[in-house]
């Protein structure tokens, strides 16, 4: 286990803390925001040292390609979920929170599909999925501070979503079908 996969299980394990503050957060006990907001502004700083330490040290391994997207998809999923669930000033609206737990539940059936099928996962993330988690982030971390204008991040990170839904549906089935589907 390298420096930069106990990183990402480090921002895995920060999940549930983030999750209590939120399930407990009353407007008496606000404090709670803001310890959940600290929590998701580490873990979103965990996962671009360990992304930097694992680019810089060469340390790619089969249990980072796993635990990094995995780490983000917990967090943000989580993220979205219960700040549709718990009105902390600002909160997301349900169809914000489908969609995007809609697009990484069908990811990850594709993905399951896939290594069933191909009995090989080589996975790598798209530009599209990059620029939808910066904005996912953004979003929530937006919501958080209660920010009044986190509509305009969230919209950005619904249209940014879509189109990686998209994308990687496209290159999922090429995947499975052995039609291609580089997904660099």
């Amino acid at each position: 286990m390298n420096i930069a996969n106990k990183i990402s299980t480090f921002r895995i394990l920060t999940v549930p803390f983030f999750i209590a503050c939120l399930l407990y957060y009353s407007p008496e006990k606000d404090y709670l925001r803001l310890v959940a907001l600290s929590i998701f502004m580490l873990a979103v700083i965990s996962d671009a040292v360990d992304g930097y330490i694992a680019r810089k040290n060469k340390q790619h391994s089969a249990a980072g390609l796993i635990l990094d997207p995995l780490g983000d998809k917990v967090l943000l999923i989580s993220a979205f979920i219960f700040l549709y669930l718990t009105d902390t000033g600002i909160k997301f609206p349900l169809w914000v929170s489908l969609i995007v737990v809609s697009r990484d539940a069908i990811i990850l059936l594709g993905i399951i599909a896939i290594f069933i099928v191909r009995q090989n996962l080589n996975m790598h993330p798209t530009v599209w999925g990059k620029l939808t988690t910066f904005f996912q982030m953004t979003s929530v971390i937006s919501v958080l501070t209660r920010w009044q204008f986190s509509c305009i991040l969230w919209s950005i990170a619904i249209f940014f979503t879509l189109i990686s839904g998209v994308d990687y549906i496209r290159k999922g089935f090429a995947i499975l079908y052995g039609t291609g589907g580089n997904n660099h």
